[in-house]
C-alpha cells in the first residue's frame, strides 16, 4: 500500500485526477486502499453532484482570496472588520491593505468604508467557496493523513487553490459532506443558518458542564492555541467540565478528555461551547471506510 508525502499530495492535486490522489493516499489514522476508493468514492465523475455555489473565476488571485477569507472570518468571529483589523490579521501595511480593500470595492465583492467593511452577496458566494475547499483539505490532512490542527491549516492555504472542482466535488463525496470545518466553524452562509450560535467558554462558571462546540475562526489564527486545544483533546464534541473561573486570575481551568487544561480568559472566550451534553448530530465525523 504505497503513500504520499505533504509535497507529493500537492503536486498530485495540481496534476492528477482524484481517482490517483485516493488509490496513492493510505496513510495517517484513515487508510485509504483500492478498495475503500473504489467502495466510497466510485469510479465515474458523473456519479457526483456539483455541489459549487458559484463558479470560480480564473482570475482570482492569492492575495484576493486571502482577503476575502480574510473579511469574511473577522465578520464571522463578529469584529469590526476594517482596514486596520485587515491589515493586521494579514500583516501588511494599512496603505497596502486600503489600496487592495479598494480593488475589491470596484469589483463590487466588499462593501462599506475603511471604518467598516463587509462582503457583498457576491463577496461572500466567493469567500464562501474559498473557505469550503480550505475545510474540506483541512479534512484531509487531519483525519486522513493524520496532521496536527495547526500544521494542517497551515498546508490547506496552499493546496486550497490546487484544486480543482472535480477534485473538490469528490472530495466532499468521499467526506461525507461535511457542514463544518474540523474545529467546528460552518462552511458557508447555509450552514450557519441550520446551526445553534453557541456561548463563549469564558462565560462558564465553577462546576458547569459543556461540551466543546467550536474554535472560532479568529481562534485558527492563534497556531500555539490550535495546538494546546489539540494536545488537551479539546475539540468539537468533547464534553467538559469547568473546575474554576477567576477574572483576577485571568484565567478558567477544565476537565476534558485528555485531564487538565488552563486557558486565558481572552482565548476562552474564542471558544464556543454548548452547555450540557450536546446533539452528536451537531459534529462531522468522517464516513467509516
Amino acid at each position: 500500500m504505497s503513500s504520499v508525502s505533504v509535497s507529493g499530495l500537492f503536486r498530485l492535486l495540481r496534476t492528477a485526477g482524484t481517482r490517483g490522489l485516493f488509490l496513492m493516499l493510505p496513510v495517517g489514522p484513515r487508510h485509504v486502499t483500492t478498495h475503500s476508493y473504489a467502495a466510497t468514492i466510485g469510479t465515474r465523475a458523473a456519479d457526483y453532484p456539483r455541489f459549487m455555489s458559484a463558479p470560480r473565476p480564473a482570475h482570482t488571485t492569492q492575495a484576493t482570496q486571502e482577503y476575502l477569507v480574510t473579511l469574511r472570518n473577522l465578520i464571522a468571529s463578529g469584529q469590526h472588520a476594517t482596514v486596520a483589523t485587515v491589515a493586521r490579521r494579514l500583516g501588511v501595511s494599512p496603505q497596502a491593505a486600503s489600496e487592495m480593500v479598494g480593488r475589491l470595492r470596484s469589483e463590487g465583492l466588499v462593501k462599506g468604508d475603511s471604518r467598516e467593511l463587509s462582503l457583498s452577496t457576491s463577496g461572500r458566494t466567493m469567500a464562501d467557496a474559498i473557505f469550503r475547499r480550505h475545510a474540506l483539505v483541512e479534512w484531509l490532512l487531519t483525519d486522513v493523513v493524520g496532521m496536527g490542527w495547526a500544521e494542517s491549516d497551515h498546508e490547506a492555504h496552499r493546496l486550497q487553490s490546487a484544486i480543482s472542482e472535480n477534485v473538490e466535488s469528490r472530495l466532499d463525496e468521499f467526506l461525507g459532506h461535511p457542514e463544518i470545518c474540523p474545529h467546528g466553524n460552518p462552511i458557508d452562509a447555509a450552514s450557519a443558518r441550520r446551526r445553534p450560535p453557541g456561548v463563549a467558554l469564558s462565560s462558564l462558571q465553577s462546576g458547569d458542564r459543556a461540551t466543546i462546540y467550536r474554535i472560532t475562526e479568529e481562534a485558527e489564527e492563534d497556531a500555539g492555541l490550535l495546538s494546546y486545544l489539540e494536545a488537551r483533546g479539546l475539540r468539537p464534541g468533547a464534553e467538559i467540565v469547568v473546575q474554576a473561573s477567576s477574572e483576577s486570575l485571568d484565567a478558567i481551568t477544565l476537565t476534558g478528555p485528555r485531564g487538565t487544561a488552563t486557558l486565558g480568559l481572552r482565548p476562552a472566550s474564542l471558544i464556543l461551547v454548548v452547555p450540557g451534553k450536546a446533539d452528536a448530530a451537531l459534529f462531522h465525523r468522517l464516513p467509516a471506510g
